[in-house]
């Protein structure tokens, strides 16, 4: 995203506005979608000033406003779609993942989530007529999940006509068949995953800000920033916050870290994908206690909400749970060497 001149804006001088810089605001819709608490401790002005700037940067980057169906119709044509490269899964969804939105895939242990957030992290990187988005993908590791051979495993899996199709458009001499190009393939694809691991919540919120950094860095490369994935969402705010007393700090946090999230998402075209834990409810008499941790705050924001569940061997049910636009439904997928897999 281009750099706005941000002493143009009431209130903001130089100083202000290299702290502003400094902290990832550089744009004037930066600006325009921040809390004027958010822009006060960043820039460290007062609440007032603080929201003569965000009024400001709200004009110029003309935002704020009311637009007709038809506009909303017509800048939703500019949503990509990222495929699962599983015919059933990608018609469920109608095409895949959508930039622009929060996906949330939630299950038990051993149910295939980081499997995905790995294959997505592959699928992202495709030339758009093989189901990518040619992009890269930012990973933001909670659980000591991210293994680059996993993504070796994935890379190898995929057709031979989408690999000779990957290696042209790198412009990587050779054919599938040969151990040097591939080598060099997946050397190239594991440079383009930008991989941080997380050791708490707060340092899992501050690497969701950075996210945002990372994605400005790269926005006009040959491979802008299309996927952040974070796995788990939850795995240290519920190790942290234990107990009653402290649902209200880390559900507020919670709700802030997502919005993080949401903002890499709306501002670089980007698809957000994250993982979530599940509790079991004990006064479930009928049907699946599984249940998805995190509460409303979390069932609010995701724009889309899918649940892997085991079956038979390397079988795993794909059940969408909640979408804006799409009907409830399943699917089947298989979790296998070479990736995920059709059944």
């Amino acid at each position: 995203m281009a750099e706005d001149d941000l002493e143009s804006l009431p209130g903001v001088g130089p100083a202000t506005a290299d702290k502003l810089v400094e902290a990832g605001f550089e744009s004037y819709q930066s600006i325009a979608v921040a809390s004027p608490s958010e822009l006060g401790n960043t820039a460290d002005i007062g609440d007032s000033t603080a929201n003569d700037v965000i009024q400001g940067a709200r004009k110029a980057a003309d935002v704020g406003g009311f637009e007709s169906g038809a506009q909303v119709l017509e800048r939703r044509q500019q949503i990509g779609k990222l495929s699962w490269l599983i015919p059933e899964v990608d018609e469920m969804l109608d095409g895949g993942l959508e930039t622009q939105s929060i996906t949330e895939v939630y299950g038990e242990f051993g149910a295939g989530k980081s499997q995905v957030t790995h294959q997505m992290a592959v699928n992202v990187q495709l030339p758009k007529e093989y189901g990518g988005l040619e992009g890269s993908c930012i990973f933001i590791d909670s659980e000591d999940t991210f293994r680059p051979e996993r993504i070796d495993d994935m890379v190898r899996g995929l057709d031979d006509e989408v690999l000779e199709a990957l290696l042209e458009e790198r412009e990587i001499e050779g054919s599938p068949g040969d151990e040097e190009t591939m080598e060099a393939l997946l050397e190239d694809v594991l440079d383009k995953i930008h991989v941080a691991k997380a050791f708490n919540s707060n340092h899992q919120i501050l690497l969701a800000e950075k996210a945002k950094e990372v994605a400005s860095e790269h926005e006009d490369d040959e491979f802008p920033v299309r996927l952040l994935c974070v796995d788990s969402l939850t795995a240290h705010f519920r190790a942290e916050y234990v107990g009653r007393g402290q649902l209200a700090d880390r559900q507020q946090k919670l709700n802030k870290h997502l919005h993080d999230l949401m903002r890499v998402g709306n501002l670089y075209n980007s698809v957000v994908l994250v993982t979530n834990q599940v509790a079991s409810n004990p006064d479930s008499y009928f049907g699946d206690p599984t249940q998805p941790i995190g509460g409303n705050i979390l069932g609010h924001t995701s724009t889309f909400r899918m649940y892997l569940r085991k079956s038979k061997g390397d079988k795993r049910i794909v059940k969408l749970v909640d979408a804006p636009n799409l009907a409830d439904g399943e699917s089947i997928m298989r979790v296998q060497d070479e990736g995920l897999k059709p059944e």
